[in-house]
């Protein structure tokens, strides 16, 4: 099946591995999730994210600025 890896194969980042990646603080990668728009899985008291799925939201987040 093609497409998005089976989630044992998927690496997990946590909050600040993905708040360096998008050069962010924590607590702009802690409201994305809150809000929902960025997918995380609670692992006892914090949050792993999907690296795809901060991959994805970088991506679609692109915008035309003129």
């Amino acid at each position: 099946m093609a497409g998005k890896p089976e989630l044992s194969e998927a690496k997990f980042l946590t909050v600040a591995e993905v708040a360096d990646m998008m050069r962010v603080s924590k607590m702009t990668v802690y409201r994305l999730v809150h809000g929902g728009e960025l997918p995380a899985v609670r692992v006892g008291r914090s949050f792993r994210v999907r690296e795809e799925d901060a991959n994805d939201y970088i991506k679609n987040s692109f915008y035309n600025a003129g």
